[in-house]
């Protein structure tokens, strides 16, 4: 398990728990995380192997996990639980996430400094032995560097309209949206006379 999925010993603690019973479930964890603030928030990322999720599912695993947490009751505090789809600039946790993307605009950000920076920006270019190949710009140069995994504190894919669109597509093409739910929209012609 991966630092990306579960950074604090807490969330480590809540993956352990949690893992089993997503997968059980026919789903992945994609990220675990417990947060501050007034009342504590444990917020789940999941999906399917496949990709996405639905409200009724992210539902149906809120159920599960509530009931294995009041039992194994690894927070002090009182808290909430949030569970959700990794959403379209999702966060990258696990190495397949960087084949999954290739093509399509990422964050990177290392532990360590790496030639002088910890952040990375580009266009994602797979994988190769445990490595997250990205395509940067040096000296206004494309180049494609690769970062181990393991070195890796953060990555999130960058919210663009080719993703969007790439999204959409998915969604329609997996017949969760259905176009003619649109052309209901009446929009009206305007036309203004000199």
């Amino acid at each position: 398990m991966t630092d990306l999925i579960a950074k604090a010993p807490i969330d480590r603690r809540l993956a352990e728990i949690l893992t089993p019973i997503i997968e059980g479930m026919g789903f992945e964890l994609v990220r675990v995380r417990l947060l501050g603030g007034k009342t504590k928030t444990v917020q789940i990322m999941a999906e399917r192997p496949d990709g996405g999720i639905e409200v009724d599912e992210c539902a149906e695993i809120s159920n599960a996990v509530s009931a294995v947490l009041d039992v194994e009751d690894p927070i002090d505090d009182a808290y909430a639980l949030e569970v959700s789809s990794p959403g379209i600039d999702r966060p990258l946790t696990r190495l397949k996430d960087f084949d999954t993307f290739e093509g399509y605009e990422a964050k990177l950000e290392t532990t360590e400094m790496i030639d002088g920076r910890r952040r990375f920006k580009g266009v994602l270019a797979g994988t190769e032995d445990g490595e997250v190949l990205i395509q940067i710009e040096d000296q206004g140069e494309p180049v494609t560097i690769g970062l181990q995994f393991d070195w890796l504190s953060d990555a999130k894919l960058v919210l663009t309209d080719e993703l969007i669109r790439e999204m959409l597509k998915q969604r329609k093409d997996a017949g969760v949206i259905n176009e003619q739910d649109f052309d209901e929209i009446e929009t009206e012609d305007v036309s203004q006379e000199d």
